[in-house]
């Protein structure tokens, strides 16, 4: 999609509208965004390109997001595909969209729950060296036994984890201007 072209092709425009929920000045400016990451020109950008964006990669879960943006697990992220992955952080993206990138970011091994040991590494990301294992793990269990309220199964399911943001002002957390 727009491989080796300066430009995006209209049909190619509609194509991204249709799947995003970006107008066609915002699609341009991030084409042209996506270019000036994708440093060896191939069309997709590596997980080195995509770590390199300074807004992701002052992330602590840069690595997760990345990895949730390669939807195909390819390890590197086209332009439809960074499209898509950035529609979910617009305005207009469904609160909905938004929980679904959050928990896939939690779901380490993209089996449908967040374990245990999937939030292990989330937290385990997001502190650092602030907390040790076994202070990272009381969390965990903390945050496992208050979540898991539906079936009780010692995991989170995607239903206890709406239920467990019900508040979260998820809206302003996670959108970007663009």
């Amino acid at each position: 999609m727009g491989q080796g072209s300066s430009k995006l092709h209209p049909d190619e425009i509609e194509e991204l509208q249709a799947i995003s929920s970006f107008t066609p000045a915002q699609i341009k400016t991030l084409y042209n965004r996506f270019k000036h990451v994708d440093k060896d020109n191939s069309g997709s950008l590596t997980v080195d390109e995509m770590t390199a964006i300074p807004e992701l990669a002052m992330n602590p879960l840069c690595l997760r997001i990345v990895e949730v943006f390669d939807s195909d697990k390819r390890g590197e992220v086209n332009f439809k595909q960074f499209v898509s992955a950035l529609s979910v952080f617009s305005k207009g993206a469904r609160r909905e969209q938004k929980l679904s990138f959050a928990f896939k970011v939690y779901d380490v091994n993209g089996d449908g729950v967040i374990s245990s040991s999937d939030l292990f590494i989330v937290l385990k990301l997001m502190v650092g060296s602030n907390l040790d294992d076994t202070q990272v793990q009381a969390l965990v269990d903390q945050t496992i036994l208050e979540a898991d309220t539906i079936d009780k199964d010692g995991a989170i399911s995607f239903k206890e984890f709406k239920r467990a943001l019900f508040g979260a002002d998820l809206e302003n957390i996670l959108t970007i201007e663009i």
